[in-house]
Order: C-alpha cells, then sequence, then structure tokens
C-alpha cells in the first residue's frame, strides 16, 4: 500500500470524534478546511448554511495537477445522522470499528471523508504525479442533499466525479439511484362535539384514512415505491378532528414516474376530502432526481481499473438511495458512487474496519493518479 493504514484509522478516529449533526456541521468544516488548505489546496466555503439555517456551508477545494488529464471530482458529506451527540471510534483486536452503542458511528460519512484525506496527503508526501484533483465536502446531505441542493456547480472545473458515500464493501458503486419525492397532504375539515353533534363536523382523520386506504403502498411497480409513513391530527377523543396530516415519500428511477405518483396522491387526497365536504393543501419537494451513468463511461471504466490494479472484486448495481451526485448528474457531472467501508448506516450498530478504511483510502489514490 501506498498510503499508510494506521493514520487513515487514526484519521477517521479523529472525525468520528468531532460532532456533526445535520445543519451543524461548522466544527467538522473548521478542521476540513484547515486539512485541505495544509496539504495545498485552494479552499473556500459557499453561504448554504446561511440558506438552510444551519452553521457551516459547501466546502470547495481545488489542487493543481502535476501530470495530464482533465480535473476529477471528489464528494463526500460531512453531516452524520442522530444519534451522534459525543461519538466515539472503539477499535477491536480484529480491527473491527464501531461506536460505543449509544450513538451511530459515523462511517457514513466519516469513511468518505478520510479516504479523501489520506490520499492528497500520500500524494503531497510521495511528490506522486497526479491529474487535478477538486473537492467538495457537503452540508446537510441526509436530510435529502439539502446542502447539494445550494451549490453553485458553475464554480465546478470537473466533468467526472466519484461520490464516498456507499455502503458495503470497497470495489462496490452505484450507477444509478432513484428520484426521491418527499409530500404532505394536510386534510381540513370541521370542529364539532363527538357526542352531542358528530354530524356536524367533518372528520379530517376518516378523510385521510380513506386516501391512504385507497393508495397503494410498498412497490408500485419495478421501478417505483410509495409510503406514506406518518399521520397525525386531532385534538381529543370528544371532538371531531378538523385537521390531519399525512406525510410520506415516493422513490422511482424514472422521474416521470415519480412525477405521476404525487399526481396520484395529490387527487386521492382531494376526491377523498371533496367526499366529506373538506378541503386539502397538498406540496411535494423533490429532494433528489434519478439518473443513470452508463457503465462503459471513461468514470465507470478508470473505477474498474484502480479495483484491477489493486485486487479488489467490482459489483456495479442501482442503489434506490439518493446521494450528491444525484445532483452532480442534475449538473451534467457523470459520476458514481463507491463505497468506503461503511455498514449497516443510520443505526447504532453501524461499523467498519481498519482494513477496508485503508482499501477506500488506496482506492481513492489510485484513482487520482490513474
Amino acid at each position: 500500500m501506498r498510503i499508510d493504514p494506521s493514520r487513515v484509522l487514526k484519521e477517521f478516529s479523529a472525525l468520528v470524534s468531532i460532532d456533526s449533526p445535520s445543519f451543524g456541521e461548522k466544527q467538522m468544516g473548521d478542521y476540513l478546511k484547515k486539512e485541505l488548505a495544509s496539504l495545498g489546496l485552494s479552499v473556500r466555503q459557499d453561504r448554504a448554511g446561511d440558506r438552510i439555517h444551519g452553521n457551516c456551508g459547501n466546502i470547495h477545494a481545488f489542487l493543481e495537477g502535476t501530470a495530464e488529464g482533465e480535473p476529477l471530482l471528489f464528494c463526500a458529506h460531512m453531516d452524520t445522522v442522530e444519534p451522534s451527540r459525543g461519538k466515539r471510534a472503539v477499535v477491536s483486536e480484529d480491527g473491527t470499528v464501531t461506536s460505543d452503542g449509544k450513538t451511530v458511528l459515523g462511517a457514513d460519512d466519516c469513511a468518505g471523508l478520510a479516504a479523501i484525506l489520506e490520499a492528497l496527503r500520500t500524494l503531497r508526501e510521495k511528490k506522486l504525479p497526479h491529474r487535478p484533483v477538486e473537492v467538495l465536502f457537503t452540508v446537510a446531505e441526509e436530510p435529502y442533499c439539502r446542502g447539494a441542493e445550494q451549490f453553485d456547480f458553475s464554480t465546478l472545473r470537473s466533468r467526472e466525479a466519484y461520490v464516498l458515500d456507499l455502503a458495503g464493501p470497497v470495489g462496490g458503486a452505484a450507477y444509478g439511484a432513484p428520484t426521491i419525492l418527499s409530500f404532505t397532504a394536510e386534510v381540513l375539515g370541521k370542529t364539532a362535539h363527538a357526542g352531542f353533534a358528530p354530524q356536524d363536523g367533518i372528520h379530517a382523520i376518516a378523510a385521510a384514512a380513506a386516501a391512504v386506504n385507497q393508495l397503494r403502498m410498498g412497490r408500485v411497480d419495478p421501478d417505483t415505491t410509495l409510503n406514506v409513513g406518518t399521520i397525525s391530527g386531532g385534538t381529543a377523543t370528544n371532538i371531531v378532528p378538523d385537521r390531519c396530516i399525512a406525510a410520506g415519500e415516493i422513490r422511482s428511477y424514472s422521474h416521470k414516474k415519480a412525477l405521476e405518483q404525487a399526481e396520484l396522491v395529490k387527487k386521492a387526497f382531494e376526491d377523498c376530502a371533496r367526499k366529506i365536504g373538506a378541503s386539502v393543501k397538498f406540496e411535494s419537494l423533490c429532494g433528489c432526481e434519478a439518473y443513470e451513468t452508463p457503465t462503459g463511461h471513461p468514470v465507470v471504466l478508470r473505477f474498474r481499473q484502480a479495483c484491477a490494479r489493486l485486487g479488489l472484486p467490482v459489483s456495479l448495481e442501482k442503489t434506490f438511495g439518493g446521494s450528491d451526485n444525484n445532483h452532480l448528474a442534475k449538473h451534467g457531472i457523470a459520476g458514481i458512487v463507491i463505497a468506503t467501508a461503511m455498514n449497516r448506516c443510520h443505526s447504532c450498530e453501524e461499523y467498519t474496519t481498519a482494513q477496508e478504511l485503508g482499501r477506500a483510502a488506496e482506492l481513492t489514490l489510485c484513482l487520482m493518479t490513474e
């Protein structure tokens, strides 16, 4: 290995120890800006934090190349899901790394951050020839890529990217991902005493329940899923509820199908509300838009070559989760999401291994120097 495996683990543990919840990434951002600048990159931070009511913006950095080649972008996100306050990395004798069980570990996405930093350090220390390298560390990725949504993509020089943000063994990569669309349906009815004059009320919960019952939950077709995840309403058991809010999401490998499904959901709520004299306020938000990078694209072929050089088995797949790569693709940047040694993400059972962290960093270095 050209990278230093023990240093990768030390860096990863240091990153894990930094509290970096979505919209609260300032401490992490300050640390990363300092590290990137010390490695010779030009660094800037945008004002995304101000626009999404967070305390940190996206960090964009650039390292001039010492060899021929077009710039390549390496992207990871700074935020972690909850519970995350007070995280610490616990390293077992066999090299498995977990949290203490009270929080997530934060390998999603500290593993990606650590891999990029170690690759850059190795470039500098060993004076390795490399193409121009561009780095983007985003905020608020977990809540539907809110940080990337605010980034000015016209400032990027790269037209190809690797997003380090996928679960599974190093050597895995996702070349496609879905549109993820969230929605809320607020049903408005009329209150009345449920015992003395129920006939005078308009039951908002009943209308919402009828709409949910009418919709097909789960896998709608091979490309599309629908879920109503929360429903709330009413103020007391003896009052006909005049308000009910149902919220959910739609995912589809087809952006067109996702939008069509949202219209079906809206219509179901409006029809069921209208039947009993209620009304509906329906809102939807597209968190990220579906993309598919051709498997014959240079960004994929380069990844295959790097894995072959390192003896890593390659696994290409579509994922049903979103990432910052959805926004890169939307702005004309071809990329894939590569696995970086994270497992059981979004749970207190999350783990990685020292060996896989090293492999992720070595693969990142190989992509920078290929």
